[in-house]
């Protein structure tokens, strides 16, 4: 068993730490909102009043974050992270951020002596809740090593991607190919209604021949084919516009700085931008299909 603090326990990091109660360990919980340290608390967890109180004494501490100012805060800051850690400590930051602030954070990290990965997650609030996330892990061996055991009981799949920021530009890059197959998916079907073929036998030859992809097979953007996708279920959200519109830009922004030629992730960004400002931020990705119909 381990002590472990968890900061970050909105929709993704509460499952994932709960996951971690029902595995046996000691699991100290922080967030500016107190509804997640609460319902951590009645899944055996503890509540932490402040940051520090999740990091000190504590032999990992996973972060779950907005953003990668809100990770340089939570582990740069005073009172935080890195001042209240033990010796020995193993950070795990499963947010999904900006490539270049993963590698700072962590470069901090290691100069004070630590270990720390950048370990962003994919497969949704139902993987984190089913503990079948998948990790896409940036940082030493060393760090991979310590913390693996602990991602085993948050994810099915846990893949070291290479060294630090690496976990992160695999998640963009990942989220990249996601948008833009979702577009496409979405756009053959709106298509296919224009030129008055079922949406049932599209889906039946495109899944099974050259057009098949997770978007078409697994997350279908029409209601029916796919019966647990959020089409069937007005595209309530698995994952938000908002969140996509998020790695998209991100993706935009490393291409930029990498000089990577990147035209339909810079077209699926703008169009994600579009559907977001259309008041369906809060909707679920898949739901641009709509958008389109409109456009």
């Amino acid at each position: 068993m381990a002590k472990i603090g968890f900061i970050g326990l909105g929709n993704m990091g509460l499952p994932m730490a709960q996951n971690l109660i029902k595995a046996g360990h000691d699991v100290t919980g922080f967030d500016v909102t107190p509804a997640g340290p609460a319902k951590l608390s009645e899944a055996g967890g503890k509540a932490a009043k402040e940051i520090g109180d999740a990091a000190a004494e504590m032999d990992f501490v996973i972060t779950m974050l907005p953003a990668g100012q809100h990770v340089r805060d939570v582990y740069l800051g005073n009172g935080g992270v890195f001042a209240r850690a033990k010796k020995g400590a193993v950070f795990i930051d499963c947010s999904t951020i900006d490539v270049e602030t993963a590698r700072a954070v962590i470069g901090e990290a290691e100069k004070k002596g630590f270990l720390m990965l950048d370990a962003p997650v994919s497969g949704g609030v139902g993987g984190a809740q089913g503990a079948t996330l998948t990790f896409m892990v940036g940082g030493s061996d060393a760090a991979f090593a310590k913390a693996k055991p602990i991602l085993d009981q948050m994810g099915k799949t846990i893949v070291h991607a290479g060294g630090a920021g690496a976990g992160q530009a695999a998640k963009i890059c990942n989220n990249m190919i996601l948008g833009i197959s979702m577009i496409a998916v979405s756009e053959a079907f709106v298509l296919a209604e224009k030129l008055g073929l079922d949406k049932q036998k599209l889906f039946d030859i495109s899944s099974k021949s050259s057009g098949q992809c997770w978007s078409m097979t697994t997350y279908c953007p029409v209601p029916g084919p796919v019966p647990t996708s959020p089409a069937n279920r007005d595209y309530a959200a698995g994952f938000t516009a908002a969140m996509m519109l998020k790695d998209l830009k991100l993706s935009q922004e490393a291409a930029k700085a990498a000089g990577a030629s990147t035209p339909l992730g810079a077209n699926a960004a703008s169009l994600y931008q579009k559907y977001a400002d259309s008041g369906e931020a809060g909707r679920d990705f898949s739901g641009i299909i709509n958008y389109l119909r409109k456009s």
